[in-house]
């Protein structure tokens, strides 16, 4: 076969160092479309992005000529790197949870992510990350998750 196929939906989350409120309500469309920007440049296609000041979530197709550790690094990377010209002394964190997402689900997970807002009205960045650890059933020291 000629061509490679490959249609790997993933939802990452990742936070600001130290969960500190980085991003303000002004820079969360612009970081969102540079971060969608980002995707497209390396081929990976993004379906939603959003969170708070503190962290961000983006569902996107995996590019199949991209593992997934180089396309954190390309969207962290890249994305840190413009934050701080938009004069932000500013960190990602180090790590992120990656989850990969069934075409049957798409929506629903697109849905959550828009809905950032009013999610974390009720529940903390932390208690959310938990949450989607316990359900795809990963293993996880707390010490770390709440770092």
């Amino acid at each position: 076969m000629a061509h490679s196929y490959s249609r790997t939906h993933i939802h990452l989350v990742f936070s600001t160092k130290e969960r500190r409120n980085f991003i303000s309500k002004e820079l969360q469309p612009l970081l969102w479309a540079y971060i969608a920007g980002i995707c497209k440049k390396y081929e990976m296609i993004a379906v939603a992005i959003g969170g708070t000041e503190n962290h961000v979530h983006i569902l996107f197709h995996l590019s199949p000529k991209l593992a997934l550790a180089k396309a954190v690094q390309l969207l962290k990377g890249n994305s840190s790197k413009w934050i701080g010209e938009q004069g932000i002394e500013f960190a990602w964190q180090e790590g992120y949870g990656a989850f990969s997402v069934s075409a049957s689900n798409l929506d629903q997970v697109a849905g959550y992510i828009r809905n950032q807002e009013s999610h974390h009205r009720k529940f903390s960045f932390e208690e959310e990350f938990r949450a989607l650890l316990k359900k795809h059933g990963v293993e996880y020291d707390p010490k770390y998750v709440v770092g």
